[in-house]
């Protein structure tokens, strides 16, 4: 006799109640792990364009529900014979930027998964001019020098993001800036070479993003094929009111498949830049 029969016996009832439902579910507890979610093609996507987030469970036939942060009603979709749903977005507007988790629980609602990690999707607005990106002193590096590379925007009380190309190191933070930031490499090496870009959000809209930059090639005397990536320092608060971060190239929006997925594209995406 499983326990929704039992249920049944004890209070000589054909049905459980909703609230005795919630009972049971809490009884049962969370038996089911968290599974990965991701977003194709990419976590971050232009204003107008379409998505996919998918969930995965551990056994098939389940139901799932999207959370989205700061919003108390999911979406559910119920899925028979598979361990993957689909909550596909068309065009994308301003709104669905956030960071999102899925859980998932049998069709017989009698114990329910941990939420996944979330996972952020960031609008990019064509709207938002593109920054600047700019580097100190210019021209090939020295190892051992001091380089500064300074990111530029037109507008005040936003968030930046430095990215570097093939860069999978975690993000790093600083509180600076009005409308640009700093990032200073105290003592060059051919680490520190490659491709830099910029971009920035609002910090009243921190899932709306700019354009990035275009391209800055920081070129160490010497670099070679085997050099390795690593991104610079962020300068300390100076002159600057806003704020910048420092974060990693999109790194997690190239493909790279989460833990033991389903059959399906490998997640996307950008690395998320607290906050």
């Amino acid at each position: 006799m499983d326990l929704f029969q039992l249920m049944q016996t004890l209070t000589g009832q054909g049905a459980v109640s909703p609230l005795c439902n919630t009972c049971l579910l809490l009884k049962a507890g969370r038996e089911y792990p968290k599974r990965p979610i991701w977003v194709s093609p990419s976590r971050v996507v232009a204003l107008g364009g379409n998505i996919t987030i998918r969930c995965e469970s551990q056994y098939p036939g389940m139901d799932f529900f999207l959370r989205k942060a700061g919003h108390p009603n999911p979406q559910m979709k119920r899925v028979y014979g598979r361990t993957v749903a689909e909550f596909p977005i068309s065009s994308v507007s301003r709104e669905n930027g956030g960071s999102y988790t899925c859980d998932y629980r049998p069709i017989t609602p009698f114990a329910v998964s941990y939420p996944s990690d979330p996972v952020e999707l960031v609008v990019r607005d064509p709207n938002l001019p593109r920054p600047s990106i700019s580097l100190s002193p210019t021209g090939v590096t020295t190892p051992g020098a001091d380089v500064t590379i300074r990111c530029q925007g037109q507008r005040r009380y936003v968030r930046f993001f430095l990215h570097k190309a093939g860069d999978p190191n975690p993000q790093q933070h600083m509180d600076a800036a009005g409308d640009g930031a700093e990032y200073r490499i105290p003592t060059v090496g051919r680490q520190h070479g490659g491709s830099y870009s910029c971009s920035y959000r609002p910090r009243s809209e921190p899932f709306v993003s700019s354009h990035p930059s275009d391209p800055l090639r920081l070129v160490v005397a010497g670099e070679g094929p085997g050099s390795t990536s690593q991104l610079p320092a962020p300068h300390p608060a100076g002159p600057w009111e806003g704020e910048g971060v420092l974060c990693t190239d999109e790194t997690r929006d190239q493909g790279s498949a989460p833990a033991a997925p389903a059959p399906q594209p490998g997640p996307p995406s950008l690395l998320p830049c607290g906050g």
